[in-house]
């Protein structure tokens, strides 16, 4: 399983890799307001995806050899970890599973679970890697003080562009009128009331403005265009930290992959693969090779001791090629 803040993604392979069935559910994002009522929460969306799953399958959660929860917010506040390991067990009916933040998922998917580092951008960021058995998180402090490089942090830079803009203290480019047309707000002033008080801050509501700061990018702004490679940059330090953590040894290859929605924009990916040259380090930059939720699965199998082979990894290339819905992640 692998947890987002709006929609949860559960997949079944088999042991030679077969992809088996998938399923949806709701956001499984715990971190807010009273925690018992967020684990209870995050119980909901474990049993309702799980018999989704099992039903599709036509298998009973008692014939799940092993099972992953990638969770958001999972060991963010150390109080709560043994409820939500807990949580899987009325849905699964048996302790044969694991939980960890669902930093992993984005990894073992996008290097089928070997040793590397994968750096995640959606709505937040940060990078989690392994070497050797060694795991290894950086990032992921948050929008209020961290989460560089990410959707909200390219959206809230984008609109404080705007506002300069709206002022005169900025000549105005493109990027003001994407957002105007974007935001459909009225006078530029409604921005506030917008952010605010319609969207009460919600930092989903305003990291999906991000790809208006790419669309400003792509039309000659050069403020957006700035913005996004401050935010590949932002991004490639993620990593480069990650590897120093790791100990990976001067001139050792250092596989780098990457997951979320903003590594859809071309001048970030492009900032991102140029940060990370402008280091001392053998980085191979590699394209994912599964959605994170795939990689909950292998990771899954990794974790009972039956690590799916190559052969199997190449199978479930193809199957989850033919079957891939659309990109749950938020931009």
């Amino acid at each position: 399983m692998d947890g987002g803040g709006t929609k949860t993604a559960f997949s079944l392979i088999d042991t030679s890799g077969r992809l088996v069935a998938r399923a949806l559910g709701a956001g499984a994002y715990y971190f807010s307001g009273d925690s018992t009522d967020g684990v209870r929460h995050v119980e909901r969306v474990l049993t309702e995806g799980i018999t989704s799953l099992c039903a599709d399958a036509g298998i009973q959660p008692a014939d799940i050899g092993h099972a992953f929860f990638g969770l958001p917010g999972y060991g963010e506040s150390s109080g709560d970890v043994a409820a939500l390991d807990a949580a899987p067990h009325s849905a699964l009916g048996h302790h044969r599973y694991s939980c960890d933040n669902d930093m992993v998922c984005g990894w073992a998917g996008s290097l089928g679970a070997a040793d590397g580092i994968n750096v995640i951008s959606g709505t937040g960021s940060m990078t989690y890697g392994e070497r050797e058995g060694l795991g290894v998180r950086t990032g992921g402090w948050g929008e209020l003080f961290g989460d560089e490089g990410s959707a909200y942090w390219i959206a809230v830079r984008g609109l404080n562009v705007f506002s300069r803009m709206s002022d005169g203290r900025l000549p105005e480019g493109p990027l003001a009128g994407v957002l105007r047309r974007g935001l459909k707000t009225g006078p530029d002033l409604d921005l506030i009331d917008t952010v605010f008080n319609r969207w009460r801050g919600r930092r989903s509501d305003i990291a999906a403005l991000s790809p208006l700061i790419t669309e400003a990018a792509g039309l000659g702004d050069s403020h957006a265009a700035a913005i996004l490679s401050d935010a590949g940059y932002e991004l490639a330090l993620l990593a480069d930290s990650a590897r120093r953590r790791l100990g990976f040894t001067p001139g050792e290859t250092v596989p780098v992959s990457y997951s979320g929605g903003v590594f859809s924009s071309a001048p970030v990916l492009k900032a991102f693969a140029a940060g990370l040259r402008a280091y001392d380090a053998a980085y191979e930059l590699r394209q994912p090779l599964f959605e994170p939720v795939i990689g909950a699965a292998i990771h899954a199998a990794r974790l009972a001791g039956s690590p799916l082979g190559a052969a199997s990894l190449e199978g479930l290339t193809i199957a989850a090629t033919r079957t891939a819905p659309g990109a749950h992640d938020t931009p």
